[in-house]
Parts: structure tokens; sequence; C-alpha cells
């Protein structure tokens, strides 16, 4: 039953008359019982058209005076009048109705304001269609968000049939708003949540899911409506970077906020002009949250590179560390894509050993999300099958709050190296034991050259907080460093032509090179170890 009162009587009548659809009626009524939205559409249009002769009735009843008093004025005659005046621009115009409401401008034209959302697409046919779509996409998941993406041109067109009753909402001093209409999104969901959740085995929809199912429509037809707001409130319509059109919902429903009535009257006819054709329902589009998938790897090749090496769109090496940690997660989650990210990075000719470098793969759109231990532990043992240039290790799945521990205070954090150091000159032991005793060395570094075309030009200071040696023969011995993050240890060797200051041949008082360097330990406690 729809609730209905004796004061929406008239906006009904015009509502009904000016094209619009029995369910954008109950909208403009500020119906907000959802059980009214839900009932079959035929039922509506039946109850609105019952209610009208009921109150038409009871206004003739009122209407009965007695003989000596003087007639109140014929209503053909209001009606003429408001047909005349209907021309003049700056004002509502009031389409005039008829005693009996023609039941087919509700029943099967379409829409003026919804363009047939809530008249073509709200029943279980549609349901059953939206849900087709999803099972065919295969996700995992236990409750879903429904989103509804609709033509900007209907808050254009809502605008205009506001402005058509709202003087008889003033008139009637009744005490509404354009914000109690309720909107056209919400009478899509109130109706169809119920239906999809059914045709989806009972799975709930709710207002907040890691997976959404997202409905949308266009209205070719109608595409110009918006067009005349672009002259009137240019500001609100801007180019973006990732829209297709400047006449976006949102910059719409802003120009409307600033527009005058007389000047909306004056560019936009009230009511609507009526539509030959329904809205256009798109591809269903599905899309599970990110899933993050953390742990630490180690690289034992000197001929492999973090993430893949591309110098003018030319690959210069088959593989990669992220490439390999990610086609086994890629492959099992289902996921459209990844984003990889790690604490620091190796060069490619650097091995990365030890406790290994802590990383996290973001995966897009993951069709499956839910791993056990076990079943993490198997895509462990996978990664580290496929080669034997990395390995990983403490493979979880962690929060997107969590992926800032990797971040955190990254430039404090320390970092251990072993480099194989040549000398040009002849070299004893002794010559290079005064190097343990250096502490808190502060150098100064100008982004090197090798870096310089991805990175500007900065001079960084960093902290060598120890150092030790181990002498091998005349021109070579190993160098173990610990440094603050973010020290180029090359540079500090060779001294990129004095772009590090003070730099090992500084030091030395030598020509020194940088053979082979290690990465023996990234001092970050995250992610959480896991036992083997």
């Amino acid at each position: 039953m729809v609730p209905l009162k004796e004061k929406d009587g008239p906006i009904v009548k015009n509502l009904l008359a000016a094209g619009c659809c029995a369910r954008c009626v109950l909208r403009f009524c500020c119906i907000g019982v959802p059980s009214a939205y839900r009932q079959s559409y035929e039922d509506t249009v039946k109850e609105l058209h019952d209610f009208i002769r009921e109150a038409e009735n009871n206004q003739s009843q009122d209407a009965t005076v007695p003989e000596h008093t003087e007639n109140p004025p014929s209503k053909k005659i209001r009606l003429d009048t408001t047909e005349a005046d209907s021309h003049f621009e700056g004002d509502t115009a009031m389409v005039p109705v008829s005693d009996e409401p023609d039941k087919k401008t509700a029943d099967s034209e379409v829409c003026v304001v919804c363009l047939g959302v809530l008249q073509e697409f709200c029943d279980r046919a549609h349901a059953t269609k939206i849900s087709d779509a999803v099972k065919t996409e295969n996700y995992q998941f236990d409750t879903l968000v429904l989103s509804v993406s609709l033509p900007a041109q209907l808050s254009v067109r809502e605008h205009s049939c506001w402005l058509h009753i709202k003087k008889e909402v003033r008139e009637k001093s009744m005490c509404l708003n354009k914000d109690d209409v309720i909107q056209v999104k919400e009478a899509f969901k109130w109706i169809m949540q119920g239906l999809i959740s059914k045709e989806m085995g009972g799975k709930p929809v709710v207002t907040k899911s890691s997976f959404e199912i997202g409905v949308g429509f266009t209205h070719p037809e109608t595409d110009g409506d918006c067009h005349f707001l672009a002259s009137t409130c240019s500001d609100c319509f801007r180019p973006t970077k990732n829209k297709q059109s400047v006449f976006t919902r949102m910059a719409v429903i802003k120009a409307l906020e600033k527009i005058s009535d007389d000047k909306f009257l004056k560019k936009f006819p009230c009511p609507p002009s009526k539509p030959t054709s329904k809205c256009i329902a798109q591809d269903v589009q599905c899309l599970h949250v990110s899933v993050f998938v953390a742990g630490r790897y180690n690289k034992f090749s000197r001929a492999l590179p973090q993430t893949p090496w591309l110098i003018d769109g030319e690959r210069r090496m088959e593989s990669s560390v992220e490439e390999l940690i990610a086609a086994p997660l890629l492959s099992s989650f289902r996921a459209d894509g990844f984003n990889f990210s790690s604490s620091g990075r190796e060069d490619v000719d650097v091995r990365t050993l030890g406790n290994g470098r802590p990383f996290a793969l973001e995966l897009l759109n993951p069709h499956r999300a839910r791993f056990n231990k076990a079943e993490i532990r198997q895509l462990q043992e996978t990664i580290n099958g496929s080669s034997d240039k990395i390995r990983v290790r403490d493979l979880q799945i962690v929060t997107r709050e969590a992926m800032g521990h990797m971040k955190e205070g990254e430039e404090d954090k320390t970092k251990s190296y072993t480099a194989l150091i040549w000398t040009r000159k002849a070299i004893e032991k002794e010559d290079i034991t005064f190097i343990d005793n250096i502490k808190e060395l502060k150098i100064a570094q100008k982004t090197p050259l090798r870096v310089l075309h991805r990175r500007p030009l900065a001079v960084r200071e960093r902290v060598i907080h120890t150092m030790s040696t181990r002498f091998l023969d005349t021109h070579h011995f190993h160098l173990e460093l610990r440094t603050q993050a973010g020290t180029y240890i090359k540079e500090f060797v060779h001294g990129d032509f004095g772009r590090t200051k003070p730099n090992l041949c500084e030091l030395l008082e030598a020509e020194t090179d940088i053979l082979e360097l290690d990465v023996e330990s990234v001092d970050v406690d995250w992610p959480p170890a896991i036992p083997e």
C-alpha cells in the first residue's frame, strides 16, 4: 500500500500528467518507505490512479455548496489560464490534467525524469541478468555492495520537475524541500538489493563490503540536457584527467546549486521534454578490493634487476625479482594486476643476502582473496621452486595500513653491506686497518651520475656508522659497512668524480673501485617473521 496523504493529490496529478513514472511520483512525494517501491510497478500505477479518483471524489463532495452560495470558479477556466501562462519564461508551468489521468502516461511511456531506470530495470529479470554476469566472473565473496551510476542529465531533469511542483508545494504550505526527494539511486537499490541477493544465493547486499558490483546506465538521446549549464556556470565544468566528459554528476549538481530558478527556466523546459527511448544498461562491473601480500626476498643473481629493466622501450633482462614473485601470486589470487614495493632497492649486479629485503605486493581486483596459512606456505614454496635466482620467506597477507610500516622512518633505518674493493696501488694489511676505527662518518653525496636521469639533483647527507676490513691480497680487500639507509655505497668507494665527499679514495689516498657488492641485512622489523 502506497502511504500517500490527501495533500499529495495535486502533486501526483501534475507529475503523472508531466510524464513521470509511478515510482518517480512516489519519490517527489517524499515516500521514504522502501516497501512502497518494491511492489510491482503495475500495482503502484493502479494505486496512484485509485488515490487520485478517491481524492477527486472527496473534493467533489467538499465542493457541494447551498443554492444561495455563489458558485466557485470553474475548474476548466483555471486550467485554461494555467495552460496559457505556461509559455511564460521564469515561472513553473503546471501541466493541465484531466479528471481521469491517462494511465498510459505512467504505465508505458518512458519517464521524463528517471528515463526508464525505475520502470524497465527494477524487476527480477534484470536482477537475474546482473547475477548471471557476476557469476560468470567467478569471484569469491560473502557480501557485496551494489553501486549505481546514472546519467548526469537525470539531475537536470529532476531539478526541472522539482521546479514544476515547487509552486504547488508552496501554495499548499507543505514543509517539503528538494533534499527530501528520494534519490533515484536509493529507490533503485531499495527495489533491487533484495532481488539480487536472492539471485546470488542469499548473499547479503550491504553498505560496506570488500566486493562491489557496479550497475550503470546511459541515455545518448538526452546527453545534451546538461550543456546549457556550461555557459551559465562555466567554473563548475573543468576538464579532469580520468573523465571522458566534463559533465560529471557532481559537476552538474554543483551547477544546479548555483543557477537561479529564473535562469534555469529560461534555458530548460519545465517539465522536461518526453524522451522517445529508455536508458541503456551498461555491462555489469565487478571489483574486489586489493589484497596485500608481504614478505622478504633474497636475490642471489648478479644479473637480475629488481623491476623490469627497459631502455628506450626495449627489455634488457629476461626477468626481474618482482616478476618472479608476482607470477604465482597473480595466478593463485586470479588478480588483474599488481603493484610492487620494497624497502629500498639493489642494483642489478648486487645480491641481497641475510634475512632478505622486505617487500609487498598489492594484488588488484583479485577474484580469490581468502587463503589459509598452509596455502600461503605452499605459494611461498611455489615461488622458491620457480627459480634459483631468488628466495622468499615470511610470506603473509597483510592489511593496507600495515604496509606503512615498511616505509616508516626509512632513512633512519640501517643497512649492512659487504663490498669487494680493488686498489690501483699495492697495499699491505696495515694500510687499511685504520678504517676499522672510523665511526659515524658523515658524508655528503650529490645525486650520482648513474641515476641523475631519474632522480633530482640534490646533496644528501648520510652517515656510515661502522666499517671493518678483511685483507685479501695486495690489490683487494673486503669492506663491511653498516650505514644509514639511502647511502650510495658504490659512490662512497670510488668517489663518483668527487661528487661524494669524503670517499674511500680520499681516506686511502689511492684510487679504488668496487668489484662486487652484497646487501647483508635491511634492518626493518617488518613483516613479522614466520617460523620455518
